[in-house]
């Protein structure tokens, strides 16, 4: 299974070349580095009054981006405030929508907050279906998500309902993550992981293959694939996949203590 740095972020907007501050529109957002820092967990919470600021002056793939750099400076509770924010002020049912709902949530897993990142992954998933969840909860529920980031939001909420004990749960929005996005690695490596623990190791092997062939070869995959061979027998191709990962992670290692070398330097 992934651990909390593997969870899936967008990639956002971007920000202007040439860039020298965080650039949000209207211009009431403005602030002097020399007074403020931009990172500050207070200055978008405070910027970002609504009643002063019309909906349509608000930058939403901005705000989103300045989520996203407190992402990288692990400002986890400040990331939550301002995806929540970008999503209040995003068109309804928007892509955009749909994006911030998605970060928040994993803004929140990487605080182990589940119940926070589930409720924001399923407010992600049902923005297209808002007036159908309130007639019948049940019917919407069996409806396939649409949207941008619909994949990333199930792969999402199956780890988060994990961690939070429900893991019966957990396998079908696997399953629902790849019937969206047959393409999305990370959707193919959990579902494997969760077959894998209900004991099913071929059908988990397959997933674990789909992900390695589109792209995600990483020590944590090749480590359940080599656990799928085992619980099928096959003891040798076990034990050369998992070689493999351990020289993977023994590369890795390596240049990390290189790059921490050079920035030494």
């Amino acid at each position: 299974m992934t651990d909390e740095k593997d969870h899936q972020f967008s990639e956002g907007g971007g920000f202007d070349d040439p860039y020298e501050e965080f650039d949000i529109d209207p211009p009431e957002l403005d602030v002097d580095p020399d007074q403020v820092d931009p990172v500050d967990s207070r200055v978008v919470t405070d910027l970002l009054d609504e009643q002063a600021i019309p909906d349509d002056e608000v930058d939403v793939e901005s705000l989103i981006d300045v989520g996203l750099n407190y992402i990288s400076i692990n400002r986890f509770e400040q990331a939550a405030e301002t995806f929540e924010r970008a999503a209040r002020y995003a068109e309804d049912g928007s892509s955009e929508e749909q994006e911030a709902w998605v970060n928040k949530g994993t803004a929140h897993a990487r605080l182990e907050e589940w119940d926070e990142a589930i409720g924001a992954y399923r407010e992600a998933l049902h923005i297209d279906q808002k007036t159908e969840i309130e007639r019948d909860p049940d019917a919407a529920e069996q409806r396939l998500p649409s949207g941008e980031h619909a994949a990333d939001a199930e792969t999402n909420l199956a780890y988060a309902l994990w961690e939070s004990g429900h893991s019966e749960k957990a396998l079908e929005h696997a399953e629902r993550a790849v019937e969206i996005d047959e393409r999305f690695p990370q959707a193919w490596y959990n579902r494997g992981f969760f077959l894998l623990e209900r004991g099913l190791a071929e059908e988990a092997l397959d997933s674990f293959d789909n992900a390695i062939r589109l792209g995600l070869r990483s020590a944590e995959v090749l480590d359940e694939k080599a656990r799928a061979l085992e619980e099928l027998g096959e003891y040798d191709e076990a034990e050369t996949v998992a070689e493999e990962a351990e020289e993977m992670r023994e590369r890795v290692e390596e240049e990390l203590v290189q790059e921490s070398e050079r920035a030494q330097r």
